[in-house]
């Protein structure tokens, strides 16, 4: 079985290295560009791409002193964004032509399949790039022995660090089928409040990495507005404001990777409401909170580490009690769900927790004795790229039969 894994490192190139990969970014941008100017109003495929850069390279000498294969992976880039563009259209938004890249934009090149290398010399290692030379690279992750690398991805972020991405192959053994149970299922409702709220009455607060952040944002911000455009000072003032940024960003990837391992170590199967992010932040009061709360990328971490994850409809889930299913209108302000019916006295996210996790439950249509599956993986194979996906299927064993 293959699986596909990417590895993200951090490089440390020096003066001479730095110059040079700021000279490819440079290269592939003004080859983008004149991959726009060719295609103009018109969609022009991969194949083509790379016959105007064979042109090109025939026009402009200076073209062969750089890898061949980052060129043509820049023919990639335009053929994903007009498909995009074509695929935006279908669906009824409003999309013009390509427009060209500019210098400030452009912060990624591609190695694809030849030019590179990992070597380890002593307790370094290093990274070989073709055209470039050997550069220092952080591996704080082994890459596995039995894998392929595919490609290197190069990325300069907005706080000037260099950043590369392996894509690998592995060979990842058929083991025992894992077995989920339905026992081991939680529902989770996310706020601003709580970040998360579980049906065990587990709560987790909000970090508020933004708010805690606007002090030295909004002053670094002020500093930026009253300097001279295109001065060095106002380049500096933009370059602290890309570092506390970059911080927010870290912090707040940092927490929701904790939580979803946490999740994911001890529940086997979680339930998400399925919310209309874009139709909450037309809320102009609550628009910075949800943001900062970053709940689609929380969602997202959860889905490739937790053995099941499940939507379910958001619908009712606040106002419905979970333990008489009464309907108990409530405002934002109201914190506290008090049902007139049956009593119950329950904080408002716990109860839409706990409604959650019913809602899910109720979707398989499993008895209470009924609450163990197992997840079985079939390979298929991919005729255009020859690699392995995997679906899932889930099997509902009885308590009569013997489970293997």
């Amino acid at each position: 079985m293959t699986k596909t894994r990417n590895y993200k490192f951090r490089l440390y190139p020096n003066n001479s290295q730095e110059h040079k990969l700021q000279n490819n970014l440079a290269v592939c941008r003004w080859v983008y560009n004149k991959f726009v100017d060719f295609a103009k109003d018109r969609f022009v495929s991969r194949n083509d791409c790379n016959y105007y850069l064979t042109e090109l390279k025939q026009s402009e000498d200076w073209l062969y002193n750089y890898h061949s294969k980052m060129l043509q992976a820049v023919s990639a880039q335009i053929d994903g964004a007009q498909k995009a563009k074509i695929e935006l259209s279908k669906k009824g938004y409003k999309t013009g032509k390509l427009r060209f890249c500019r210098y400030c934009d452009y912060r990624t090149f591609t190695y694809n399949q030849t030019g590179f290398n990992l070597e380890t010399r002593g307790d370094k290692s290093l990274l070989y790039l073709s055209k470039i030379g050997f550069i220092e690279i952080r591996q704080h992750r082994k890459i596995p022995q039995n894998s392929k690398i595919k490609q290197v991805m190069i990325t300069k972020s907005k706080s000037e660090k260099w950043f590369a991405c392996v894509t690998i192959d592995v060979e990842v053994p058929l083991i025992d089928i894992p077995k989920i149970s339905f026992s081991k299922s939680v529902g989770i409702d996310v706020g601003i409040r709580s970040f998360v709220y579980d049906s065990d009455g587990n709560q987790t607060p909000n970090p508020k990495n933004l708010q805690k952040m606007l002090k030295p944002l909004k002053q670094i911000q002020r500093k930026v507005s009253r300097r001279k455009k295109g001065s060095n000072n106002r380049l500096k003032s933009i370059l602290k404001l890309q570092r506390i940024h970059e911080k927010i960003t870290n912090k707040r990837k940092d927490f929701q990777h904790k939580l979803s391992a946490q999740y994911a170590k001890n529940c086997d199967v979680v339930f998400v409401e399925k919310l209309e992010k874009l139709n909450m932040v037309k809320n102009h009061r609550l628009a910075q909170s949800i943001l900062d709360a970053s709940w689609g990328t929380f969602v997202q971490k959860l889905e490739y580490k937790c053995k099941m994850l499940v939507d379910v409809p958001a619908r009712n889930t606040t106002v419905i009690c979970c333990r008489c299913g009464n309907a108990v209108p409530k405002s934002l302000a109201i914190r506290i769900h008090r049902c007139v019916k049956c009593g119950l006295v329950l904080d408002r996210d716990h109860n839409a927790s706990i409604n959650i996790l019913n809602k899910g439950l109720n979707i398989f249509k499993l008895p209470q004795e009924l609450r163990k599956v197992t997840l079985v993986e079939m390979p298929k194979v991919s005729m255009k790229q020859e690699d392995v996906t995997h679906t899932c299927w889930v099997i509902v064993h009885n308590n009569t039969r013997k489970e293997n």
